[in-house]
């Protein structure tokens, strides 16, 4: 016997016109959404743009060799920011390995050692909430323990260890990203070849993440070195004083120097010519550890 089916009912035709009426709306909206991003990031560029030509043309006349060796003075058209720059020196001296070490010893520890569990998880939130904190707050911690319970005073050691605790999280939730990215084959492989875990850790994992850890310590360094609230906090002054040749010498540091010019500017103008001059060199000298720190990742990246 046959037996005919017929499906013509059971056919799903396509409206042409609810299609095309439907792509033409997605067509409209990506098209709105595209120029409104584009305008942000134009807007953004103008900014900066604007922001950048208004800095080199007040501040670019009044660099030079007395400028930049020069001492702080009361007079603007002798003062000189060779202290600042020996300042922000010392202060990273402090601030790269005291964050180094802490930040990827952490990391390490959280991410190979310590169980999952409720106090992992609190650990780990309230590392990702601590690079939210406003960093005026880490400067009432460091005038509280460094300068006052351990008498240090406003000396390059405390400020350099209150700034390390401002970018600590930086780098601390950046090396964890970095270790997470390893491969596990690798450590899986490693134990299988009879290695401990710290040797695993120490041979396959950390040079494997090494890349990923020092872009977090660019931009942690970045950070430090372009912050001021925390400093002032504690006492960090721009004064006439002595250049400092240890972290336990009285200091200043480039933006601690711009905030104090900018200030100045409302009495005397030329200040904010000096304020304009010290941006340019801040921006140079991060350029240069940027750029430092950028080519040594790609040399081990490279490598690993």
């Amino acid at each position: 016997m046959n037996i005919s089916t017929d499906t013509s009912t059971n056919t799903k035709y396509i409206n042409q016109d609810v299609v095309e009426k439907r792509m033409n709306t997605r067509l409209l909206k990506n098209k709105i959404a595209k120029g409104i991003f584009f305008a942000s990031t134009m807007f953004g560029l103008v900014v900066l743009a604007i922001l950048i030509f208004r800095v080199f043309s007040q501040g670019f006349s009044w660099i030079n060799l007395d400028f930049l060796t020069g001492r702080l003075s009361n007079n603007p058209d002798r003062a000189g920011i060779m202290g600042a720059i020996l300042g922000t020196l010392w202060l990273m001296v402090v601030v790269a390995p005291v964050t180094m070490l802490l930040g990827v010893g952490t990391a390490i520890y959280l991410e190979t050692y310590a169980k999952k569990g409720r106090v992992h998880s609190f650990i780990q939130a309230n590392i990702s909430n601590l690079a939210g904190v406003p960093s005026i707050v880490f400067g009432i911690l460091g005038l509280t323990i460094f300068v006052r319970a351990l008498d240090l005073g406003g000396v390059v050691l405390a400020g350099g260890l209150t700034m390390a605790l401002l970018v600590l999280p930086i780098v601390v939730v950046a090396s964890q990203e970095a270790i997470r990215a390893v491969p596990n084959h690798l450590s899986e492989a490693s134990y299988g070849m009879g290695a401990t875990k710290w040797q695993t850790i120490k041979n396959v994992i950390l040079p494997a993440a090494l890349p990923g850890i020092l872009t977090g310590a660019i931009l942690s360094l970045s950070r430090a070195i372009g912050e001021t609230a925390p400093l002032v906090v504690i006492g960090i002054p721009a004064l006439l004083i002595p250049f400092p040749g240890s972290i336990m010498d009285r200091f200043t540091i480039l933006p601690v120097q711009i905030y104090y010019w900018t200030i100045d500017a409302a009495l005397v103008a030329e200040y904010a010519n000096l304020a304009a001059a010290t941006i340019i060199v801040l921006l140079i000298v991060l350029f240069i550890l940027n750029s430092t720190a950028i080519i040594i990742r790609n040399k081990f990246q490279q490598r690993y």
